[in-house]
């Protein structure tokens, strides 16, 4: 990532990351899609309010690993190759770490989060059992994202493709069997999804254990280095609270969502399965602008570094914003891929049609936060995420549904908190003299 066309390098590296992310959006369209034509509304419902949960809990986790690769891809810049290893076995010591927690907190208080967010009773049966199976696949989900972080710090975005393609395959085969086949229920098709993730994760780690280069990884040698593990969080954990305080107020919003009824649930729900597929383009960027600017950071090139924050901000919000107009005008027979009730997909359509042309606003904001991120100021991106996704948008909602009792009101907050958030990283971006900064702060990662 360091040398030769700019524009090359990055779309070379985002092109295997969103083809990546496209299969794991497979993994939840399946599940929805399966379930809603063979379980119903209510089990629908259950699958497709999964994602705020899922993601404040495993959000956290991979947020701290936003450390690694960003240390990981600063070494490679530097040629450090002592660094690089020991860098990528603190980083799978910390992941099987972590991924033991995960499957166990996923497993123990799902009820309780799912009382909190106010799921309706006759929803309640089949979440519960969702959640509970598909974080018994938690250590496989934190396993493999380990293991893609230190591949894609090195700049190879390609093996975890390949492995996702075999999984993605894998989880729909499951999912037809399990419900369309053999009828399992809606269990079934989270326990696909998990058995998906651990054929993933046992690709990726396999391939680590035979790679020749500085990162591969010695069963022997997979232990903390307590000084290297400390700069690792100290980069993580800004964004690991940034994703967690972010699902939390999305837990918030879909509670909201929630008071309106299972119908409202599923609409809704649908709508950000296919919302997922807007984020593909935008977190590719953002993820290539990580590994881009904090290689580069490291190699001292700051003025490519430059050069290449500006080309993938414009690729990413052009690619978001085609794919929200295409949403926009696409959405009725889009939503209606989940469910066949006129009710569901008018919520659905409602939702598109008031979020989908402000998805330059989002990528504009993530295409920022990555690039703050490779550079080490992910503090930044954690306050003004917070200020704005979390702070504003619940205290928004938590007024205007008072005054304006309609799911739209809920819808609004969205492109509202996309403006604010593009606006200050916009400012932060041309004003602050973050090159600088991580001049001055480099030798102390």
């Amino acid at each position: 990532m360091t040398e030769g066309s700019i524009s090359k390098k990055i779309l070379l590296f985002a092109l295997p990351l969103f083809l990546g992310q496209l299969l794991q959006q497979l993994y939840n369209i399946a599940d929805s899609m399966i379930v809603g034509k063979y379980l119903g509304t209510d089990a629908l419902a259950a699958v497709t309010s999964s994602g705020s949960l899922i993601f404040l809990l495993v959000g956290f986790i991979n947020g701290l690993f936003m450390g690694s690769t960003v240390i990981i891809g600063r070494r490679n810049g530097e040629k450090d190759e002592a660094g690089i290893s020991r860098a990528a076995h603190t980083s799978v010591a910390f992941g099987l770490i972590a991924g033991l927690v995960l499957t166990l907190a996923g497993v123990t208080i799902t009820p309780l989060l799912l009382k909190l967010m106010g799921t309706p009773e006759n929803v309640m049966p089949n979440s519960v059992l969702y959640f509970r199976i598909y974080f018994l696949g938690g250590l496989s989900n934190v396993v493999y994202n380990t293991c893609c972080g230190i591949f894609q710090a090195m700049g190879d975005s390609r093996r975890p493709l390949h492995y996702l393609i075999v999984s993605a395959i894998t989880n729909v085969l499951l999912d037809l069997l399990f419900v369309a086949v053999l009828g399992f229920g809606v269990g079934s098709a989270a326990a696909a999804t998990a058995l998906s993730q651990t054929l993933s994760a046992c690709l990726a780690f396999t391939r680590l254990l035979r790679e020749k280069g500085p990162h591969r990884i010695h069963l022997s040698k997979i232990k903390i280095d307590p000084p290297l593990l400390a700069a690792e969080l100290k980069i993580g954990f800004p964004t690991a609270i940034q994703n967690s305080v972010i699902a939390i107020a999305n837990v918030v919003v879909q509670s909201n969502i929630n008071a309106f009824g299972s119908t409202a649930m599923a609409g809704s729900g649908s709508y950000f399965k296919v919302e997922g597929f807007a984020f593909l383009p935008i977190m590719s960027f953002s993820m290539a602008l990580t590994t881009f600017t904090s290689q580069n950071m490291g190699a001292q090139k700051f003025d490519r570094a430059k050069k290449g924050t500006r080309f993938g901000i414009f690729m990413g919000v052009a690619c978001a914003e085609l794919i929200g107009l295409l949403f926009f005008l696409f959405a009725p027979v889009m939503i209606g891929l989940f469910s066949k009730e006129p009710d569901v997909i008018a919520i659905g359509v409602r939702q598109a049609h008031v979020e989908t042309l402000f998805y330059c606003l989002l990528a504009l904001s993530h295409c920022m936060a990555g690039i703050l991120r490779g550079a080490g100021k992910t503090s930044v991106p954690m306050i003004i995420m917070l200020a704005c996704w979390c702070l504003i948008r619940i205290t928004y909602i938590t007024i205007a549904v008072r005054f304006f009792p309609d799911i739209q009101t809920i819808f609004i907050a969205y492109p509202l908190t996309w403006s604010l958030s593009s606006i200050l990283f916009t400012i932060y971006y041309l004003k602050a003299d973050w090159v600088h900064a991580f001049q001055r702060k480099s030798e102390d990662l």
